[in-house]
């Protein structure tokens, strides 16, 4: 996964996602990558697990190794139009912007490329090993990955649809580009998760890197029998309470793709430590 120069992490609304995202970027830094933490949408989400308040649009360290910010459509608009259509950094932008802010809100994908374009102008600025991404719910983040193709076929010509294109190349190309899927097991997760992968199966969109299952409680290693004799009380009913979270979410885990499984962290710990703790998982796998 850390091999691209651009991941996205998506995933059902509270799924962990943020704290996956910021787990990946610390573990990159570990590994002395440079790396660049883009929320996209909630921004308080990534900010906590990455133990800093709030983001904002302008990159700023955060840990070592790892700058974040977080994506303000109207300041992405802004450059968009200064650096993507060259409009000089002189020229007065109010007209540009009002006439830009109608397509935003009539034209399909524009709203959509002004901010997915924000990540992958980092990737092509190349000022960091890896850009990682806090993606919109995986429901919505199709249509931000459908967009540019959307953009480069309504626009016949000209500076737009060249960048359009370039960013569907730089999307698609499984070099570059990667998708992670986090999910939970359980009903509404997973058969969110089931739906996105069948209908981005029938898109080049992206390359799926991974299906990341998080919040997994592990089976009780003891020999059959055990947790039956406990004298009832706390422990006997917390140990039977396990058994039947586990044999459930082992029903749903049965109905994904393989791929990474996180544990679910019991305690009482910070957002933060509960991003450290995910990275020190990444890295025993």
């Amino acid at each position: 996964m850390l091999d691209r120069r651009l991941l996205i992490v998506s995933g059902k609304g509270g799924v962990g996602k943020s704290a996956v995202t910021a787990s990946l970027a610390l573990l990159a830094a570990r590994r002395g990558a440079g790396v660049l933490c883009i929320a996209m949408t909630d921004a308080v989400g990534l900010a906590v697990h990455l133990g800093v308040e709030d983001l904002g649009y302008e990159p700023r360290r955060v840990r070592a190794g790892v700058d974040a910010m977080a994506v303000d459509r109207a300041r992405a608009l802004d450059e968009y139009l200064r650096l993507q259509l060259r409009i000089p950094r002189a020229a007065p932008l109010g007209q540009f912007t009002r006439l830009f802010q109608v397509l935003i809100d009539t034209a399909p994908g524009v709203r959509e490329i002004v901010s997915m374009g924000k990540p992958i102008h980092e990737v092509w600025r190349d000022r960091y090993d890896l850009v990682i991404v806090d993606a919109p719910p995986i429901g919505q983040l199709i249509s931000y990955l459908r967009a540019p193709a959307t953009i480069a076929e309504l626009v016949p010509a000209g500076v737009v649809q060249e960048q359009a294109i370039r960013m569907r190349t730089t999307l698609t190309d499984p070099q570059t580009s990667g998708l992670l899927v986090v999910t939970m097991a359980e009903e509404l997760p997973v058969a969110e998760t089931i739906d996105a992968l069948r209908e981005m199966g029938t898109e080049a969109l992206i390359d799926i890197v991974g299906i990341a299952v998080n919040r997994v409680v592990r089976p009780l290693h003891v020999a059959a029998g055990v947790v039956d004799r406990l004298p009832d009380g706390p422990t006997r009913q917390a140990a039977l309470l396990h058994q039947r979270i586990a044999a459930e979410q082992e029903s749903w885990l049965n109905l994904l793709p393989a791929g990474p499984r996180l544990p679910h962290l019991f305690g009482v710990l910070t957002p933060g430590e509960v991003a450290a703790a995910l990275a020190d998982r990444w890295e025993a796998t």
